[in-house]
């Protein structure tokens, strides 16, 4: 099958999952899933053979899939020569290769196919614009480096696609942005905020949040300036997770990746991935690190996937701290929304772990006094409702704009849990 013909069987794939019922769904994911098991995921040496079932799989995560690269994708390609293809052109043989912008510090490889290069793009044209891809799209794309993935949609006749490298700042591309005149926008969130508090000129018809969380702050202030409702693109480097419909519901990508969930407190679950449409990297019960509160009812569109009320944070980004009763974990979004709620003049934070019994709040310094001494109390507040042993020091400092890493206004600076 020539590439064209897998991005648009990837499309139609994707639009005729969408019409199902769930019970219809489900069996048609099982049999998917079931085939994934039999026949893509034995070709490599890590496993080596079929399960039984998904379960009897081990989980595994990126330290174990970096440690052992080679045994994880079918052409045995190393993390060295992947390393070494990414500081070249991103081309190994006929292969793809990509890394994630490392949040952490730990950066993650991907490889992928053209077959599976041109079904991505398929199958995220489906879930994001499919009423505007017949008009021609100019798509921006705004993220701190180019991957081998958008190449697919440069050579479509129907996409204009253009790359704004984030590292450099916008001001060195805001005129090439502008002129470009987008119709389609896939930036951070801190980087559409940006556009707005700075007006630059540009009248998309979709703008998609993407490789940050998306903080609650944000969402009225770019969805005033641009009048669209904000819709989110979460991908990663193991895969396309989840694309906002039109109805506004945050759907998971299950016609691509099977989810199991595990509990971490809260009310939020950290998923286990199965991606059952690639076959030349295997990502079998992958622990990703993402905290995410699922939705319990289904959507408006009458999808048959499954929704996620919000994408919380990170799992590194909970706070780790010693109470009188032992050990407690507080997760991203109670203290977020601590900060917030504490008054409605504040617009921007950021709330640092930097000591098992220290934190930072940081605020502008243009913030009211009595907005920043209120901000300071209530994180006090629910660390004291907690017994949480822990000073809070408030600093008053400019937030700027940081390109060369993610914004993360609640952050953990302890490495890793034991």
């Amino acid at each position: 099958m020539n590439a064209l013909a897998e991005a648009v069987g990837s499309f139609a794939l994707t639009r005729w999952v969408s019409r199902k019922s769930r019970a219809d769904f489900e069996r048609w994911q099982a049999a998917a899933l079931r085939r994934f098991l039999d026949r893509d995921l034995p070709r490599v040496p890590f496993y080596g053979k079929t399960p039984a079932r998904l379960a009897d799989l081990p989980a595994t995560d990126k330290a174990l899939l970096m440690a052992r690269f080679e045994d994880f994708n079918i052409h045995g390609l190393t993390a060295s020569e992947a390393w070494a293809a990414l500081a070249r052109d991103g081309r190994a043989g006929s292969l793809t290769v990509g890394a994630s912008t490392g949040t952490s510090g730990n950066r993650g490889l991907f490889v992928i196919s053209e077959a599976e290069k041109y079904r991505w793009l398929g199958t995220i044209l489906a879930k994001a614009a499919p009423d505007l891809l017949w008009r021609g799209m100019r798509v921006a794309v705004i993220l701190p480096q180019n991957t081998g993935l958008y190449d697919s949609a440069r050579k479509s006749r129907l996409i204009k696609l253009a790359f704004f490298d984030l590292t450099l700042g916008p001001e060195r591309w805001r005129g090439a942005l502008e002129a470009f005149e987008p119709t389609v926008i896939i930036a951070p969130p801190k980087i559409l905020r940006h556009f707005a508090t700075e007006g630059f000129r540009v009248t998309p018809k979709r703008i998609f949040s993407a490789a940050e969380t998306l903080d609650p702050v944000d969402r009225p202030v770019i969805e005033d300036f641009f009048t669209l409702p904000l819709d989110q693109i979460y991908m990663a480097t193991e895969g396309l997770f989840a694309v906002t419909c039109r109805q506004g519901g945050l759907h998971l990508a299950e016609d691509s990746v099977f989810f199991e969930f595990e509990p971490a407190g809260e009310g939020l679950v950290t998923p286990l991935v199965t991606t059952f449409s690639r076959r030349t990297q295997i990502m079998a019960r992958y622990r990703m690190n993402d905290l995410l509160r699922l939705s319990d009812r289904p959507c408006r569109c009458g999808s048959p996937l499954r929704c996620v009320d919000e994408i919380v944070g990170r799992m590194d980004d909970v706070f780790r701290l010693v109470s009188s009763n032992g050990p407690i974990l507080v997760t991203p979004d109670v203290l977020r929304n601590a900060v917030l709620k504490a008054d409605r003049r504040i617009d921007d934070f950021r709330l640092v772990q930097i000591a098992p019994d220290r934190i930072e709040l940081r605020l502008p310094p243009g913030l009211a006094d009595e907005a920043a001494a209120a901000a300071h109390r209530a994180v006090r507040t629910l660390l004291e409702a907690r017994n949480a042993n822990a000073t809070v020091d408030l600093v008053r400092t400019s937030l700027p704009l940081e390109t060369s890493r993610k914004l993360r206004r609640v952050e953990c600076r302890l490495g890793q849990a034991a």
